[in-house]
């Protein structure tokens, strides 16, 4: 058999040994559903406390619980390493580790050039490399490619190379890991079909595409389609401000067209894994080819002005009862990126405490899913959001909900709000 009938007919009998590189919110979810499949699954990680706890059953993803990492750790169908020479043994491995942008906005790929360099090191005839990381396009042919064939093993004959982008929504309860389609895009047509077969089991829907290119940038037009969307509904909130009209009035009026209109709701920025840096990559790449991506960046900048809007926002309501910033008491409600979960990356929030403190204000916060804060060598905790501690404030920024949140003590507590949610309309 080729290598290639040898991984379709192990696809099929769900016998493949898989291997998942990186164990966060993407890589372990992904890592449980490819057990729920009926594959055997080792994950990959550099942190040891993310090994040892993912094999004692202990979830640090907040879409995965201990129950069901417990499902399939405790009959040895899941378990975690961080010795990277195992890849040898794997059939596939599907990589899922960080791509941050540097300081110069541009595209750090420094993980997954070190995971190409284990992977160069223990590619053997006959596995599957499926790369998920989000990043721009032409990653996989040139830097995975080259790192691979390096070995003298030859890709869609010995080896299989395709991407595969992820499409995780934290918190989200209806769409998931399963039940999301599944783009891939395979360098050659036998990779194609190999790395088709190995997902099969995995989830409902795969949508194939005719590169590993086309597959990449499949991803960043979807956040940046949502960046540049966000970006008009935050200006169109700044605008409405201007001319004294609520935007959400507005913005829900025109959701009623039933077609030619998507609804896009302003807020305090923009925060997360995913839509404030991915279009970048794309923008990055555009650079090289001396092309300007215009609405990328005129999106990123009314995006990236947001906080400084809200805070002006806080400074006029307290300038109405004759309130300096400095020295006021502020309560930050939601520091998290969006509700319902733990996650405080590129958060518009910490700006907004930052911008805060800049003023002189004293800022305190609450957040049930971010019990602490370490930021800029200090450390914030969560307060208990009760009727002293919100009417103590002298102003309420509502930066982020959350299910629980007691609206109702809200209204009648609190000496002024500044809602950039409109969270308390929404909740009646």
């Amino acid at each position: 058999m080729t290598a290639e009938e040898q991984l379709v007919a192990k696809a099929a009998d769900t016998s493949a040994m898989c291997g998942v590189v990186g164990l966060g919110y993407v890589g372990l979810p992904l890592a449980v559903e490819m057990a729920r499949a009926g594959y055997k699954v080792l994950g990959f990680d550099t942190n040891t406390r993310v090994v040892d706890g993912v094999n004692a059953g202990c979830s640090h993803v907040g879409d995965v619980s201990a129950d069901v990492l417990g499902e399939f750790t405790g009959p040895g169908r899941l378990a975690a390493t961080a010795d990277m020479t195992r890849l040898e043994e794997m059939d596939m491995v599907s990589v899922c580790v960080p791509t941050p942008l540097s300081k110069t906005r541009d595209p750090d790929v420094s993980f997954v050039l070190a995971v190409a360099e284990s992977l160069s090191k223990s590619i053997r005839s006959g596995q599957a490399i499926i790369l998920e990381s989000t990043t721009y396009p032409g990653t996989t042919r040139e830097l995975l490619l080259p790192n691979l064939e390096s070995s003298g093993l030859e890709v869609g004959k010995d080896f299989f190379l395709a991407f595969s982008p992820e499409r995780v929504d934290p918190g989200n309860l209806s769409w998931h890991t399963r039940n999301t389609p599944k783009v891939l895009g395979g360098i050659t047509e036998a990779c194609q079909r190999v790395v088709t077969a190995l997902y099969r089991p995995v989830f409902d829907t795969l949508v194939a595409v005719s590169s590993p290119e086309a597959a990449e940038l499949v991803k960043l037009l979807e956040n940046t389609f949502r960046t540049v969307n966000i970006g008009l509904a935050n200006e169109m909130a700044i605008v409405c401000d201007k001319l004294g009209v609520d935007v959400w009035e507005v913005i829900e009026a025109a959701a009623t067209k039933p077609f030619g209109f998507m609804k896009f709701d302003p807020g305090p920025g923009l925060g997360g894994h995913c839509i404030p840096i991915d279009p970048h990559y794309l923008a990055w790449k555009m650079r090289a080819l001396n092309y300007k991506t215009r609405f990328i960046d005129v999106a990123g900048e009314v995006n990236s002005e947001m906080p400084a809007f809200w805070v002006t926002k806080v400074v006029a309501k307290l300038n109405e009862r004759s309130i300096a910033a400095r020295g006021s008491r502020i309560l930050v409600i939601g520091v998290a990126y969006k509700r319902n979960v733990g996650d405080i990356r590129e958060s518009p929030a910490l700006d907004i405490i930052r911008l805060l403190r800049k003023q002189g204000a004293e800022v305190r916060y609450h957040d049930p899913y971010v019990p602490c804060v370490q930021e800029d060598g200090r450390t914030d905790t969560s307060v208990e959001l009760t009727p002293e501690e919100v009417s103590r404030a002298d102003c309420v920024v509502l930066a982020t909900d959350h299910t629980n949140l007691d609206y109702d003590m809200l209204r009648s507590e609190a000496k002024g709000v500044i809602d950039t949610r409109n969270a308390l309309k929404r909740r009646g």
